[in-house]
């Protein structure tokens, strides 16, 4: 039940990796990048692979082989080859579902119209080394299941994950508790003030009272100073 396959860097004996065979009935990715294949021969029947790497191998024809035995890719990957001539990408055609072709570093790309050619020669493919024929780069995938994952990830953004707005409420209440604490600390400090303000004019208040107290005792004492000798005018009189 294995779907995807990674075997780059290994290397192939006649034609073939040990092991790959047509048991392998539900792969739909297999990748064998720079493991010495000069052919596709023995290739496997792999009806249900949709991405085939083989970068970097000595292939350099025999490709009506795929066609046969992987009649549903998508994607198709020979750079790195020894592929030369239209003629031999030619046998592409009968993938019906390859919609990207990549050929980078192969001697055919130094072909003149080179682009023109292979987009005229297979017209079903949408890409070419990683673009279209308006020069428009190539996702990253092209698989159909990523692409409605994405669609699914965007319709997720759009309503917004429900802890997103907990998280907002809380900083907000966050925000609100500090700014209370804040006006808290700001009535704190002006009460204070009002206190010792209140303090001061008390003192104030008792010192004007002390010296009012003061001078009604003066005025007194003077009374008291004239009223003998008031007297004792009276008497003379």
């Amino acid at each position: 039940k294995v779907t995807e396959l990674v075997l780059d860097n290994c290397r192939s004996s006649n034609g073939e990796i040990e092991g790959l065979n047509d048991s392998f009935k539900e792969l739909e990715f297999l990748s064998m990048a720079n493991v010495e294949l000069t052919s596709l021969a023995k290739l496997p029947t792999l009806s249900k692979l949709r991405k085939l790497e083989l970068s970097d191998n000595i292939i350099s024809g025999g490709l009506e082989v795929l066609a046969e035995r992987c009649p549903n890719l998508t994607y198709l990957n020979l750079s790195g080859n020894k592929i030369k001539d239209l003629g031999t990408v030619e046998a592409l055609q009968n993938l019906k579902n390859l919609k990207s072709l990549d050929l980078f570093n192969c001697e055919i790309t130094n072909l003149e119209d080179y682009r023109d050619s292979i987009f005229e020669l297979l017209q079903q493919i949408t890409y070419l080394d990683g673009f279209d024929q308006e020069d428009n780069e190539a996702p990253d995938s092209e698989d159909d299941d990523d692409e409605e994952g994405d669609e699914d990830d965007d319709d997720e953004d759009e309503a917004g994950p429900p802890g997103e707005y907990e998280e907002e409420d809380d900083e907000d209440d966050g925000g609100s508790d500090l700014g209370e604490g804040e006006e808290e600390e700001v009535g704190l400090s002006y009460l204070m003030k009002e206190e010792i303000q209140d303090e001061d004019d008390d003192d104030d208040y008792v010192e004007e009272g002390g010296d009012e107290e003061e001078e009604a005792e003066g005025i007194r004492g003077e009374k008291r100073k004239r009223d003998p000798e008031d007297e004792g005018e009276e008497e003379d009189d």
